[in-house]
């Protein structure tokens, strides 16, 4: 199947997380809705790692690094995107996954100080923080997005740029290729379930139903106001958790990691409209504004090269860029 189709599928998957996520707040907490993709998302991954028979990373050093960016890759942006959305639209959500380039950019500097920073990404990132100005519109808090959520959703996104240069930095050259890496930092994820879901219970006030009982609005409803959200949840962690990881690296094993991580722009185009349409969500004018502004600022990030050119990309082959692990290693990646 040509790669075109598998980013498109790509970009839809991910966009559509965001709705997913909303409409399996309305039966479950947010943590819940965390678990619960991780779960399935897990077992989807263990299921394609054994019929592939993917070696998964060694070693007590490497492990130890994959749980750094297992929390920072998974469980943390996937907590902190569930809960912010208790508080803004999914589309709002989708929007500030945009800044996860210009947040990489920022960790690049602080964390790779031999990778130089062009000039061209450094406006890159001065203009997706005007963006995100627009958007929190801070002058006016009683139009702008709730600054709770909003403040959640940018720093699940900024995650996934600190998370992806922590890759590039200590897990460069480890990775035994395909679906090992992505695959590894879910299962890390999965560990850490247990203690989020008993976190979760305790700031619920310990409910005797237990930390796995429904614990969102509609929880004590039945029939489709249940299994709605339920079955929504599992499309995002079956779906946009497990298969997407396969998708992604048919893309960047087809075209390389600079097509691969462009998927963040159609991501948030995806992510408003079906806000918009499906949920009804209203996006005002500003909020607009600053969304197409943040994505200036990703392009520029995206299209800016530092002082070694074409250094840590992978060898050309037939002209294109060839990728040979089972991740990207470009620090503007996304994540939805």
């Amino acid at each position: 199947m040509p790669w075109q189709v598998w980013y498109l599928t790509l970009a839809v998957v991910w966009g559509s997380s965001y709705l997913l996520i909303k409409v399996g707040l309305e039966a479950l907490s947010g943590v819940q809705v965390t678990a619960l993709r991780i779960v399935l998302g897990a077992v989807v991954l263990l299921t394609l790692v054994a019929l592939t028979r993917t070696r998964l990373p060694r070693g007590r050093r490497t492990w130890g690094h994959l749980l750094v960016t297992g929390t920072l890759l998974c469980s943390l942006p996937w907590t902190l995107f569930a809960l912010g959305e208790q508080r803004v639209t999914s589309a709002v959500a989708g929007i500030a996954n945009a800044t996860t380039p210009v947040a990489a950019v920022v960790a690049t500097a602080l964390m790779l100080p031999g990778q130089p920073v062009g000039r061209r990404r450094q406006v890159g990132v001065a203009v997706g923080f005007l963006g995100v100005v627009l958007i929190a519109q801070p002058w006016s808090l009683d139009r702008g997005p709730d600054p709770v959520g909003l403040a959640m959703v940018l720093v699940a996104s900024a995650s996934y740029g600190i998370g992806w240069t922590y890759v590039r930095r200590f897990l460069h050259g480890v990775d035994p290729g395909g679906l090992s890496m992505p695959a590894a930092q879910v299962f890390v994820a999965l560990a850490q379930v247990p203690v989020l879901l008993v976190v979760d219970w305790w700031l619920r006030g310990l409910p005797s139903e237990g930390p796995l009982a429904p614990a969102g609005p509609s929880a004590s409803g039945d029939g489709w106001s249940l299994w709605g959200p339920l079955l929504a949840v599992a499309a995002l962690g079956v779906v946009g958790t497990g298969l997407a990881q396969a998708m992604q690296y048919a893309v960047v094993r087809a075209a390389g990691p600079t097509v691969a991580t462009s998927v963040t722009y159609p991501i948030v185009v995806v992510s408003v409209v079906l806000g918009v349409v499906l949920l009804g969500e209203s996006v005002g004018p500003l909020v607009l504004l600053g969304a197409g502004v943040v994505l200036a600022g990703s392009l520029l990030v995206g299209s800016g090269r530092g002082a070694r050119g074409r250094a840590g990309r992978g060898p050309r082959v037939a002209g294109r860029e060839r990728h040979t692990s089972g991740v990207s290693v470009d620090p503007a990646k996304m994540g939805g």
